[in-house]
């Protein structure tokens, strides 16, 4: 990746945010959760790679290589939301937020997600060694996730949580995988499809958390505005990752 890219791919100010927008009325709880949401037509269920697996065209090399670099994300959930709570001095918002990092390594018995993204790793021939090797993961894959966790160490808190409303157009995601990969892909175990009906709930539960503290939290418009950047970089993080994945495994 060149300089541009790097620029890309921070959400940054310049001298003029503090000012811009504040001529404009803030959107009500309403219109801006109206706004998040509508960035969902940028969301990576829509990138080619996505559309290509999800319609049965990916060979199992892609499918593995898939695999093997979304499992770097997954090991770097919990150090991102752990970043936002060493950030954060609310307590409230701690207690509540820890329990992303318990959903992804795991607690009392529950494997974790973590665990069920390396059992899918499993059902598609990868071996445990070649997993957390991370032998197979791209340096394009590894720039942008390392860019989102260095955004959720520097950022303020509540804009940190804001990167993580994603999780509204997750469940859809998860949802087309359920359907359409026991048809398309039968030799993948369906035992090993647990992490994505696992997270249709959790995602839920996530989404209603981030949207309290966005909403509570950007209020004037033009704060209303930096947390449509704030999640455009999230989504641009996913895209480039799935840009990564493509050229390295193209057929």
């Amino acid at each position: 990746m060149n300089a541009k890219d790097i620029q890309h791919m921070t959400p940054t100010r310049d001298a003029n945010t503090s000012t811009q927008g504040t001529d404009q009325p803030a959107w009500s709880r309403e219109e801006f959760e109206a706004q998040l949401r509508a960035k969902g037509t940028a969301y990576h269920i829509h990138h080619p790679f996505n559309v290509k697996m999800n319609s049965g065209g990916c060979s199992r090399e892609q499918i593995r290589g898939w695999v093997a670099n979304r499992f770097y994300y997954q090991i770097n959930i919990p150090l991102k939301d752990a970043a936002i709570l060493s950030n954060c001095p609310d307590r409230e918002t701690r207690r509540r937020w820890v329990l992303r990092i318990l959903d992804h390594d795991g607690y009392d018995g529950a494997e974790g997600g973590i665990e069920t993204w390396a059992r899918l790793a499993d059902a598609v021939g990868l071996t445990r060694d070649e997993l957390w090797s991370l032998e197979h993961v791209t340096p394009g894959v590894r720039f942008a996730v390392d860019a989102y966790v260095n955004f959720a160490r520097r950022a303020p808190w509540q804009e940190a949580v804001c990167s993580s409303l994603t999780e509204m157009f997750a469940p859809q995601v998860h949802r087309d995988r359920l359907a359409s990969w026991p048809e398309h892909y039968p030799w993948i175990d369906p035992e090993g499809l647990a992490y994505f009906r696992s997270r249709i709930s959790l995602a839920q539960r996530d989404v209603q958390h981030g949207l309290e503290v966005t909403l509570a939290h950007f209020t004037r418009r033009d704060q209303q505005e930096r947390a449509l950047e704030i999640l455009q970089f999230k989504l641009d993080i996913l895209w480039t990752m799935l840009d990564s994945i493509e050229k390295a495994f193209a057929q």
